[in-house]
């Protein structure tokens, strides 16, 4: 790898500072728009209906912009239960120059 390759894409290189700082992905599975009187009388085990369906894409964000589109999936194996995202879309961005 030459150094003209990493200057074009800053991610790739391993001594940039910037690839080791961590961010929270947000995953969005739905909304819900009940009135307040609604919310406020829900007590345990109510159920609040969401806006999608079980097989419906999930939103990605991170701080409020969307990067990307996924469907959620159940990991089997040692770590059955556990959730992932399967990404199916990223979002474009231009970058500043």
């Amino acid at each position: 790898m030459d150094d003209h390759s990493t200057a074009a894409d800053p991610a790739a290189d391993p001594t940039n500072p910037f690839t080791a700082v961590p961010i929270e992905v947000s995953v969005c599975v739905g909304k819900a728009r009940p009135q307040i009187r609604e919310l406020v009388a829900m007590g345990e085990n109510a159920l609040l209906t969401l806006d999608t369906k079980v097989d419906d894409p999930v939103e990605l964000y991170v701080g409020e912009r969307l990067i990307a589109r996924g469907m959620l999936e159940e990991k089997e194996g040692d770590t059955s239960g556990q959730l992932f995202v399967r990404l199916t879309e990223i979002m474009k961005f231009q970058t500043a120059s």
